[in-house]
This record gives structure tokens, sequence and C-alpha cells, in this order.
């Protein structure tokens, strides 16, 4: 098969990346080695930049229709209110949306079959690219069969342990954090409304996100990875430094996770192309990793088609690669420092932080600033 393009990976970044360039008109080809959609939802926030994209492409009123609109976020720190942040700075999106990655991925997965119902091939097992300099030659093992597919263009959107990024950017190291964290779904009873929650305590930061269906997310920071988590656990440490009492027996989501950001040093080689967290590994906290990705499709999918009608893009990649390379590094930095937020302090320090941080944002143009940090609005 000959395909325009081939995208390895079907998580969100493939599968808008697939959405744009089939709404140009150019045959794509989405390789996924699973062979059904994940269940498990970790990314859950899309912050207002990815949402003007997604409107673009005819995708944001199914997600905002599918999600909650979260309007601000709220501190507290030993019960007590600290502040807050009101995403409201953008007119056409005032808020950061939060669904489920399932349904994200079911979204943009029917968005891809309108378009073409062939472009997505599950269960393909890509074992081999090969760039001659003029095409990329790529194997794949599924369950009918060996694949191989010629194309002008592959791009590698397998995320944070692609074996692509491994091979073109063997020098891209990890930089790992000293922090590890617990995260869980379990059925809404705080009565915070659609409001991401923030516990600033001395034991370190537990975070409370709201999902669709009366369901909150709670994230806490550990001091340890977490060897054998279960859902009792993770109430108990919720319950123990916010008062906030979540039901074991509601819990639908567990999920241990270390920190670690890795930056490649180039996201093109030759004919291949790595996107989204093949590309720039970074913390997710903050959830911006899966926002990153989109808007490195967005900005990558016209360059394609440019180079597919037969223009020079030599140029635009350049640009292209300058943009996202500083987008990453941005976006590494805040996640560097929504952990540093959240680390353990001596409780004096602590409040003497939460006071600094509460004056801070009685400032109209901090306020401002801070909320275009933490919705990407950079």
């Amino acid at each position: 098969m000959e395909p325009d393009v081939v995208i390895v990976g079907a998580g969100p970044v493939g599968l808008f990346l697939g959405v744009l360039l089939l709404q140009r008109g150019r045959s794509v080809r989405i390789l996924e080695r699973r062979t059904a959609r994940s269940n498990r939802s970790r990314a859950i926030g899309i912050h207002p930049p990815a949402l003007k994209e997604l409107q673009r492409a005819g995708l944001a009123s199914g997600l905002v229709a599918e999600g909650i609109r979260i309007p601000r976020g709220v501190a507290y720190s030993r019960g007590k209110r600290v502040a807050e942040l009101p995403f409201s700075g953008d007119p056409g999106f005032p808020f950061i949306l939060a669904v489920p990655q399932p349904v994200t991925e079911r979204v943009l997965e029917a968005a891809v079959s309108a378009l073409d119902p062939q472009a997505l091939v599950r269960g393909a097992n890509v074992h081999t690219l090969i760039d001659d300099g003029g095409t990329v030659s790529i194997g794949a093992d599924s369950p009918s069969g060996a694949l191989g597919f010629r194309t002008g263009l592959a791009v590698a959107a397998d995320g944070a342990h692609s074996r692509f990024r491994e091979r073109f950017e063997p020098g891209a190291r990890a930089r790992d954090y000293p922090d590890y964290y617990l995260m869980g779904d379990f059925q809404d009873t705080t009565g915070h409304g659609h409001d991401a929650v923030l516990y600033l305590e001395p034991d370190g930061i537990v975070e409370s996100f709201p999902l669709p269906g009366g369901v909150r997310r709670w994230v806490v920071r550990l001091g340890a990875p977490a060897t054998s988590p279960t859902a009792g656990g993770l109430a108990a440490l919720v319950s123990a430094r916010t008062g906030a009492a979540p039901d074991p027996a509601t819990n639908t989501m567990l999920s241990p996770f270390g920190v670690q950001s890795r930056l490649a040093s180039s996201m093109v080689h030759g004919r291949v192309v790595l996107l989204g967290d093949a590309a720039h590994e970074i913390s997710p906290i903050g959830g911006q990793g899966m926002n990153l990705g989109w808007l490195d499709a967005a900005a990558l999918a016209p360059i394609i088609d440019a180079s597919l009608a037969g223009e020079e893009v030599g140029r635009d990649v350049r640009r292209f690669e300058r943009a996202r390379g500083r987008a990453a590094s941005k976006a590494s930095r805040q996640a560097g420092m929504n952990m540093a937020l959240g680390r353990p302090m001596p409780p004096s320090a602590l409040s003497a932080r939460n006071r600094l941080f509460a004056t801070a944002l009685r400032v109209g143009c901090v306020s401002g600033l801070v909320e275009r940090r933490f919705t990407m609005r950079w």
C-alpha cells in the first residue's frame, strides 16, 4: 500500500493528525498496536489553545458536549481557602475542559472513520521502518498477517516510550524527578461542583478534578513509588491530608506514576517526524502533554500538505521545529513549577508561601499571567 502518510500510533495525537490530513484530501494509514481502545483514562484536561485547533477541525463541540467545563481552580491548605484562579482569559473557551481519554479517542476515531473507514489499522505492530531518502518503507505484523507500506512520510506518534525516538534520538536522555504520584477516580461527594481543587498540604499536594458522570479524580503526591496501591489506601491518603472522604467502593481507575522528561533535539529526521510525547515527554502534572501534541499536529499538517503538493517547505520545517521546541521547553518548565508547588514543606514555610501566593493572585496582571501559564496561552 502507498498512502501519502503513515502515522504510527492511534492515541489522541496520532488520530488528530490523521483527521487534519484526511480533511486535506490526503491518503493516510494510522497503525496502532492495540487491537481496541484502552479504557484507562489518563489525560483528561483540554486547554483553550488546543480547543481552538479542535474547533477548526470541527471536533470541539462534540468533546465539549461530553466533557465538564472547569471554570476555575481553588486552592486550600489545612482546611482554609487560600486563593482561586479563574480560567476565563480566553473569550472563546473560558474554561479548561475535562474529558476522559477514552471519550476523546472515541470522538477522534469516529472523525477518522467518517473520512476514511480504512485509515485506522488496529493490531499493527510496526517492526521495520526504512527511510531511503525518497520514500519510507514500513513493515508490521498483524492478526491478519504481514503488512507492508511505502509512503512519502512517516510520523511517529507512539507515545512517551516511542521506539522510534530511541532510534533517531539515542542521546535524548530522560531527566528523572523526585516526584511520585497515585491517582484514582471516585464518585464525587465533595460539593466542589466543577471546580478544580488543589490542597497545598505540609505532606505534599493533593489535586482534585471533576469528570463527567459525577466522578472526581484525585492525585496525591507520594514520598516514594507506590508498590502495591489500593483504592482504600488512596482514599485514606486523601482523607488524612484534606478531610475529604472518597468511597473506595466507587473507585473506577487507579494508577501510580513517576515523572521524567525527555526533549528530542530534533523532531524531523529525514522523512520521519516525531510528534507529541514521542518528541517531548514532559510531566503529566498540569495536563499539558496531550495538548502540546495536538498543537504539534496542527502546525505540522499544513507543512505536510504543502510538501506532498510539491512545494518547497525546508524553511517551514525549520520554523516548525524551532517553534515547537520552544513550546515544549515552556511546557516542561511549567510542569516543573507545578511539581515544585506540590512538594512537602514545613508548616511555617508553607503558610508563608501560601500568603505570598494569595497576595500575588489578587493583583490583576499577576493573576492574568498565572492563568495564561496554566492554560497554555503563552
